[in-house]
């Protein structure tokens, strides 16, 4: 693989993290905190790591695929694919909006480029993208299946099925991201039902467990191509990711406050003030 680009990589998450403040002010609506979080992960691994198309086959034959499980942070992917060339991205400023493709939580009905399920029902997505990554097994597809999860989201009980499914049936071309800041949406996680050991959690399943700092892009990029040698020997990989909720913008930062709620018109200029545009606002 290349050496990544990390000034352009770094350039891109601002944008897109401006595109999240702006898209989410211009509706009142949606979820900026985990988004935030989480943009040098979709960075990393739709300018950097995955093998996939912008013109979209929905079977992603012979591509990577990504999954997001927690599809309430559907701004950082939105914008990000947007950033790819899946759509323009002037479409960007269609979110929430009624008949706009761009759902609250990404939605498959109107067809828009790089969803290939319907998610934000907390707890699904794992099972998905088990069920993706062993069809690829069977097909002989060789390529990588990605899905990130939040870790409030590890208080669903279909998760624990899918984490007993995956390794029983050695679908190790599956990597799994828990995006842990801590949050979730009526506060922190360990005062809501505190998740104790993660890493035991799930080793005792039968993962390949790692962690890395999910705000440092050349350490989320050396975390999943760590995840791409791990994978493949038998067992699927789990990567804790730690992450600040907001991270970027200094208001938002640290608080479950801001998983759910859009800034109003000072907030919005304070959040962009912080945020360089780097690629051209939509």
């Amino acid at each position: 693989m290349s050496q990544p680009d990390l000034n352009r990589l770094n350039k891109l998450a601002t944008q897109i993290r401006r595109d999240i403040v702006r898209m989410v002010h211009a509706c009142q609506s949606g979820h900026p905190g985990g988004s935030l979080g989480c943009t040098e992960y979709f960075v990393a691994l739709y300018f950097h790591l995955m093998k996939h198309d912008p013109k979209f086959n929905m079977n992603g034959t012979g591509e990577d695929l990504c999954f997001l499980s927690n599809g309430h942070i559907s701004p950082v992917w939105y914008a990000t694919l947007a950033r790819a060339g899946y759509f323009d991205v002037k479409e960007l400023s269609t979110f929430r909006f009624i008949d706009s493709r761009l759902q609250g939580h990404p939605a498959t009905h109107e067809h828009l480029p790089g969803i290939r399920v319907a998610s934000g029902s907390l707890g699904q997505g794992l099972s998905v993208a088990t069920g993706a990554a062993q069809a690829k097994k069977l097909n002989n597809d060789d390529r990588f299946v990605y899905v990130l999860m939040g870790d409030g989201e590890q208080q669903e009980g279909q998760i624990w099925e899918a984490a007993m499914y995956a390794p029983h049936h050695k679908v190790d071309n599956l990597i799994a991201t828990i995006d842990v800041n801590g949050q979730q949406i009526d506060g922190p996680v360990d005062k809501i039902m505190s998740l104790l050991d993660l890493k035991a959690k799930w080793e005792s399943f039968g993962w390949i467990v790692q962690s890395f700092n999910g705000n440092k892009m050349e350490e989320v990029i050396a975390g999943l191509e760590k995840a791409k040698s791990l994978a493949k020997q038998g067992k699927p990989v789990m990567n804790l990711m730690k992450t600040e909720m907001g991270f970027g913008v200094d208001f938002m930062m640290g608080s479950h406050k801001w998983h759910g709620v859009a800034p109003n018109d000072e907030e919005l200029k304070k959040a962009l003030a912080q945020l360089e545009e780097t690629l051209g606002d939509y």
